[in-house]
């Protein structure tokens, strides 16, 4: 089966046998594919310049296994050359999608953002909102959104001033101890981030709620991104 075009960014790549990659890449058409890039290893192979992170590509696959082979690929624009913090936040994107996104299931949505947000990292914009926004959009869509209006249990709008703690199973839900703790949030700043409106408060509860969704998720192995950021 040969998978033709597709619209694409590399997550990973690392040595495969002798001369080979074992490749992750995040497609628009079919989401987070792995293949062989076989020879590409040869520093003579025009590929291994172009099978690497924040390259736009087009790619071809080809094989009926979780596993393909590469068949073509060819850049569809620049290298986005990106330093320091944008780096660092562009390689924990790739690797929340490399670590948590089925193989194969398509999110265009989710791919749009990524674009959109190794654009806004080249720019320079402000990377907490832009992290927060796409931490929130990966998890719905592997179907644990979060209602950020809403009391999960009484189905009652959140009240601005009351305290909130998060329940992973259900949602926001009405806090015992009435004041801020790390899984304790006012009901208006968990309306901000439900808005999109990131004050200083609505970003520092979605670091913790994000982080609190995130963790069963990804296990015990630590992410190596965010060890970077905290080394540098």
């Amino acid at each position: 089966m040969t998978y033709d075009n597709l619209e694409a960014f590399v997550l990973h790549r690392r040595p495969y046998r002798e001369t080979s990659f074992l490749v992750d890449i995040f497609s628009r058409e079919m989401g987070r594919i792995s293949f062989v890039a076989k020879g590409v290893r040869n520093s003579k192979n025009a590929n291994r310049s172009v099978l690497q992170p924040f390259v736009p590509v087009q790619i071809s696959l080809v094989g009926r296994h979780e596993l393909k082979n590469l068949k073509q690929v060819e850049s569809t624009g620049r290298a986005l050359q990106l330093q320091g913090s944008a780096l660092f936040c562009a390689m924990y994107l790739n690797e929340l999608l490399q670590r948590l996104l089925p193989l194969e299931l398509a999110v265009e949505p989710l791919f749009d953002a990524y674009v959109q947000s190794l654009q806004a990292l080249l720019a320079e914009e402000a990377f907490e909102p832009l992290l927060r926004e796409y931490e929130l959009l990966l998890l719905s869509e592997l179907g644990y959104q979060l209602d950020f209006g809403f009391d999960a249990q009484t189905e009652q709008p959140l009240r601005s001033d009351t305290y909130y703690c998060l329940d992973v199973e259900q949602g926001f839900v009405l806090s015992a101890v009435q004041r801020a703790t790390v899984n304790d949030f006012r009901g208006d700043w968990l309306m901000q981030i439900g808005e999109g409106q990131w004050t200083p408060e609505a970003l520092r509860s979605a670091k913790f709620i994000n982080r609190i969704m995130l963790k069963p998720l990804l296990g015990n192995k630590p992410l190596k991104s965010r060890e970077l950021f905290q080394t540098n």
